[in-house]
């Protein structure tokens, strides 16, 4: 069975994350942390994607459903967070350890892509 690699991963993303950033500006950051962003995924891994947006009026649990990502090529696990959601997740949680560590960044309004948390 064939799977696609981390780097057609990574690149299918940034393509996705640069369109929806372009229709929608309340998109701040959109990377990946999990299997891919580590390098050990496999047949049927999925990506876990973090979606860091300016507000939104949706409750936490209803904000992924909002989002199209039928095009990725992989099933994704979608998180979307409010920027004060973020704030307090990276200085409050041992989630955010686990970011810092390998969270994969691919886009970023307003600094060069790729930039670390």
């Amino acid at each position: 069975m064939k799977w696609p690699d981390a780097q057609a991963v990574d690149h299918a993303l940034r393509e996705w994350a640069q369109a929806q950033a372009e229709r929608h500006p309340e998109i701040l950051r959109v990377g990946y942390i999990g299997s891919y962003a580590r390098g050990d995924w496999g047949v049927g891994s999925d990506l876990d994607v973090l979606l860091i947006v300016a507000q939104s009026d949706l409750p936490f649990e209803q904000r992924a459903a909002a989002w199209h990502v039928e095009a990725l090529p992989v099933p994704v696990d979608l998180m979307v967070y409010t920027l004060n959601e973020w704030l307090r997740i990276l200085h409050n949680s041992r989630f955010a350890q686990a970011v810092q560590r390998e969270a994969r960044w691919v886009f970023e309004r307003g600094k060069a892509e790729g930039s670390g948390v």
